[in-house]
């Protein structure tokens, strides 16, 4: 079972506000990750639940950002608590059979489930320092860093350039400064 893409799920919700804003945006949202099933069926609350699941997910990655291992750990063993995992084997889409996490139930506790999981497996098989913060100003973005040797420090390519770019020119102003 891949819980990688589990937690590219909780990156998902915690980066993508504007989708969690309506009905119409969240069954977007869904139906562009290939849930179409639960985007057929999600309700208002649903997006209530998930509203909430955004903020506690997002307090997940500042602190982790912050470095507070234990913080995380400690958020993660709550929502663990809350969203219990109940695993079904599933064979669809002609795939061979392979492991799901809550299919049935709410919307809302698919999603969860999945989320919560998939960060608990990042931050004990990887460590917590994989859950980030993006360091681009102003984006505060969440970010999984899968890279092998831990680097990633912006949520996307646009941030990583944006801020490189900043970087440069402030080089170049302080260098043109000093140089008068």
């Amino acid at each position: 079972m891949d819980l990688t893409s589990y937690a590219e799920l909780a990156v998902l919700l915690v980066n993508r506000v504007e989708d969690l804003s309506s009905l119409d945006t969240l069954r977007a949202l869904l139906e562009e990750t290939g849930r179409t099933e639960s985007a057929a069926r999600v309700t208002r609350r649903d997006l209530d639940a998930l509203r909430e699941l955004r903020e506690e997910l997002n307090g997940v990655f500042e602190s982790a950002a912050a470095g507070d291992e234990e913080d995380v750990v400690e958020r993660l063993n709550g929502l663990l608590v809350r969203h219990p995992v109940h695993p079904q084997i599933s064979g669809h889409d002609g795939q061979a059979w392979h492991m799901h996490l809550t299919e049935g139930g709410r919307v809302a506790d698919a999603l969860a489930v999945g989320s919560v999981m998939g960060l608990a497996s990042v931050v004990t098989g990887l460590g917590a320092d994989r859950l980030g913060i993006c360091q681009a100003t102003p984006c505060r973005n969440a970010y999984l860093d899968t890279s092998s040797n831990r680097s990633r420090r912006y949520c996307s390519e646009r941030c990583a350039s944006r801020a490189n770019v900043a970087a440069y020119r402030a080089r170049q102003n302080k260098r043109n400064g000093q140089g008068q």
